[in-house]
């Protein structure tokens, strides 16, 4: 049996909530019956951690500081890895762009009122699982080449 790699893609996203502990969700043009945490794809050879924000600014422009993954998801049917990440707001305003984006804005989300913005069973238990959250995963990224470099570390201490 000859080898064949496996063809995954990864995506990560982040929970961020303001001062008033509102959540910071998108609506995609694609995904539009569903309110859902900024993210996107990983690209080839990217930091995890530095995905997150690079998506998180793009669709938003927001910058952000990832603390912690408070979640792992796998779509078997597309073949997607999503890593959710909790983050801290560090600066901007938000702005959309309008080919990707549809609205981004603040919400006042809790467990109760849930179902009228996140519709989609998936979104609904990743941002619970972000909401509830109260320590993290470690996360690591490291480089071999030829000596061992780490990059970065979050972990919940």
């Amino acid at each position: 049996m000859e080898y064949v790699p496996p063809k995954h893609a990864v995506s990560a996203s982040a929970l961020v909530m303001n001062e008033k502990s509102e959540i910071l969700l998108v609506k995609t043009h694609w995904r539009s019956d569903t309110w859902e945490m900024p993210g996107g794809n990983v690209e080839v050879g990217e930091p995890l951690d530095e995905a997150v924000c690079r998506e998180f600014l793009e669709e938003t422009g927001i910058v952000i500081r990832p603390t912690g993954i408070t979640g792992v998801y796998y779509n078997a049917t597309k073949h997607v890895l999503s890593v959710v990440f909790k983050a801290e707001y560090v600066s901007g305003e938000i702005k959309i762009q309008p080919e990707e984006i549809k609205e981004a804005r603040y919400i006042k989300l809790n467990e109760s009122n849930i179902d009228q913005f996140i519709t989609r069973p998936q979104q609904k238990s990743r941002t619970l699982d972000a909401m509830r959250a109260k320590c993290f995963v470690p996360y690591e990224t490291w480089e071999v080449n030829p000596e061992y470099n780490l990059f970065s570390r979050l972990y919940n201490e």
